[in-house]
């Protein structure tokens, strides 16, 4: 497996802020820490904790995970827009690895304006540049907006000092050549590290961020089980076991997703399909007659590779 800087690609597990916006799913404190402990175990380099609706609430949280002597990178999201917006950066400062300040672009949801969009997104990022912490910026909506205006606030934002931007399929509604073309354009155009942070609406969100790092997007977010709004996120164990077999590198311990996935689904009580990738129970289990003989034909991956074995049906 190639361990070149060009192929490093950071995972951001979302679980512990996206996976609290599954419908039915509120871990408690005991359960995050349970949760970071064994993430923090496989490897991921970072969690993003702060939700931008409940950033003090979700503070508190991360003060209780950092006095547990987790190393883990944390981090979160911040209303650039917020009327509370200087307390909340002040307080994020105070306990997080680094934040990001959001701004949607999508000329449907407030601010309306798209001066004040840009205005209020550098008024925040100017504040926050004043602390320690380091500041990016995200953008919901990055593919249902003009890229024209997107390129336009990304550039103010870096030049104002923005070391990450994050651009956001908020609605699930792109397709993997819409992402490419567009992480494409804006890694041309900027030094900084680009994310994306796809959902999985139309059951594209791997397929989009496997697009975006073959754009060349630095880093993507991920959840476990691939938990989230509505249809979820990029799943985790999805995008790791694709990327590691398309030569890239996460350093992420891939004996330890299958377990990862268990503890969630545990820990959530949101079931995970037999049929689901990487991590579903039938994803080893050949039953049609003509793959018994070479079942590694049929499959996408030696399950060794997750630590997992294959199950065959006796042949009739």
């Amino acid at each position: 497996m190639v361990n070149d800087l060009v192929n490093r690609i950071i995972l951001r597990d979302s679980t512990l802020r996206e996976g609290q916006d599954t419908p039915g799913v509120s871990f408690s404190l005991e359960q995050k820490i349970k949760i970071a402990r064994y993430l923090e175990a496989t490897c991921i380099p970072e969690i993003e904790i702060v939700a931008p609706s409940r950033v003090l609430k979700d503070l508190e949280t991360v003060k209780k995970i950092r006095d547990s002597d987790l190393q883990l990178r944390t981090s979160g999201l911040i209303y650039a827009y917020s009327e509370h917006v200087a307390v909340e950066i002040k307080e994020a400062s105070k306990c997080l690895h680094r934040f990001d300040l959001l701004m949607p672009v999508s000329a449907k949801r407030e601010p309306f304006d798209r001066k004040a969009k840009v205005a209020l997104l550098l008024d925040a990022l100017g504040f926050a540049l004043s602390f320690i912490c380091p500041v990016g910026v995200g953008f919901p909506h990055s593919t249902q907006t003009e890229i024209e205006f997107l390129m336009e606030i990304a550039h103010k934002a870096i030049a104002r000092g923005a070391e990450r931007i994050t651009l956001y399929d908020t609605n699930g509604s792109a397709e993997p050549f819409l992402v490419n073309d567009l992480i494409a354009r804006i890694r041309k155009e900027f030094r900084v590290p680009v994310f994306f942070h796809g959902h999985n609406d139309l059951g594209l969100a791997t397929a989009n961020a496997r697009a975006a790092v073959r754009a060349g997007a630095n880093g993507l977010d991920v959840t476990v089980n691939g938990l989230g709004d509505r249809a979820g996120n990029a799943a985790l164990e999805q995008v790791v076991v694709g990327l590691h077999l398309e030569g890239y590198w996460t350093g992420i311990a891939l004996n330890r997703l299958k377990p990862l996935s268990e503890l969630v689904e545990k820990e959530s009580g949101i079931e995970v399909s037999k049929l689901a990738p990487i991590v579903g129970e039938f994803v080893k289990h050949h039953k049609s007659a003509s793959h018994l003989k070479n079942p590694n034909l049929f499959e996408a991956y030696d399950p060794s590779l997750i630590g997992g074995e294959r199950k065959l049906d006796d042949q009739p």
